[in-house]
């Protein structure tokens, strides 16, 4: 994080110590398959997030993973820069399953900390999409200062919306996240932020599986 905000990320790796982790996922839809899943990360790209500060781990129950960011944070206020206030990440992830099986994203659950001052605002929202498909719509979510917390958002699709990866294709997994931070209506001396980033990996994104077995190939 910001050297401004070393006292604050310090208390938010403290709080955020026994999120939830893979291990903790739901079920969605058919049994995973009992295989070796590989996720490796092809691309980062965004103001949030340079090359090599995501990474990803797999549930040993190969029913979510999870990514983790180490420097994803917008602020606005006293010290900020303008570009300080959004930032945004968007991964592909190159996602091997095996053979026979198909997945799609049944839920979303995202996390970190805000230190928001009486007035400001903070914004997360997230979508994802396979290679060659078109995005899931962005939803949003917003919170309102004051506030100094643990923060925690999730997105779910509907059994008969979900969008399951080509059987028996390979093609990369796009998640797209943004946060802003708008501190125009707050004091002008306060700092506000918004971080989804972990220095110790307490604080991550976990997405759960939907699986589903492929039509037999004739």
């Amino acid at each position: 994080m910001l050297s401004t905000l070393s006292a604050g990320a310090a208390v938010a790796s403290l709080l955020l110590a026994g999120s939830a982790s893979p291990t903790t996922a739901h079920r969605f839809g058919d049994d995973p398959p009992s295989g070796k899943i590989t996720i490796t990360v092809a691309t980062v790209n965004g103001s949030g997030c340079r090359p090599g500060s995501a990474a990803v781990a797999i549930a040993p129950d190969n029913t979510a993973f999870t990514v983790t960011y180490s420097e994803y944070l917008a602020q606005a206020g006293a010290g900020s820069k303008p570009t300080d206030s959004r930032k945004n990440c968007q991964i592909a992830l190159n996602v091997h399953v095996p053979q026979g099986f198909t997945y799609a994203i049944a839920r979303a659950d995202y996390r970190g900390y805000a230190s928001l001052a009486p007035g400001a605002r903070g914004l997360e929202q997230a979508g994802y999409y396979f290679q060659g498909q078109q995005q899931t719509a962005r939803k949003s979510h917003t919170f309102v200062g004051p506030y100094d917390s643990n923060w925690q958002t999730s997105d779910e699709t509907d059994v008969d919306a979900l969008v399951y990866a080509p059987c028996g294709e390979e093609r990369y997994f796009n998640i797209n996240t943004e946060m802003r931070v708008d501190a125009k209506s707050a004091d002008p001396k306060a700092t506000s932020y918004m971080a989804m980033d972990s220095t110790d990996g307490s604080i991550n994104t976990v997405y759960h599986f939907a699986w589903k077995e492929c039509p037999a190939r004739k």
